[in-house]
């Protein structure tokens, strides 16, 4: 049987392609997805690629997920610096978690670089681009097959 992931993206990570394209790069959100379906489709992983730029449809997400999947991936984006429920909901969750961000929040403003969910999840991943993804997925895949 294979594993169950979701990766779950927050505020303004629908809009990859058209913002920031230095910071974000030229990626749309639709290209991205489809990036990491043929990724875990390589790996024999079935994922999940929710979004949403309401923090509480990211809270019931993050619980409904509790019971359907066996690790989450989480780019929280802007809440990832403001959102105490998040990161409460993620600490229910007592299966793997990993941290990501496309871009290095260490080289970006102070504000941006104090992650409320980073010690509730097993790692971080961070600073390379949409690639990041593909990192959060392999890196998944051997949490879960090493069972650790």
């Amino acid at each position: 049987m294979p594993h169950r992931i979701i990766i779950i993206n927050g505020p303004n990570i629908n809009l990859l392609g058209e913002r920031e394209k230095s910071q974000y790069g030229k990626l749309t959100f639709e290209e991205l997805k489809n990036k990491c379906l043929s990724r875990s489709s390589n790996l024999k992983v079935e994922i999940e690629f929710y979004q949403s730029n309401i923090e509480g449809e990211i809270v019931t997400k993050i619980q409904e997920s509790r019971n359907k999947f066996d690790g989450i991936i989480i780019n929280a984006a802007g809440f990832t610096h403001t959102s105490v429920s998040i990161r409460d909901a993620l600490e229910i969750v007592k299966k793997p978690k990993i941290e990501l961000h496309i871009s290095n929040i260490y080289k970006r403003e102070l504000f941006r670089q104090k992650s409320l969910i980073s010690d509730v999840v097993n790692g971080i991943i961070c600073g390379f681009g949409v690639n990041g993804y593909i990192l959060a997925i392999n890196a998944m895949h051997e949490l879960l097959e090493n069972g650790n």
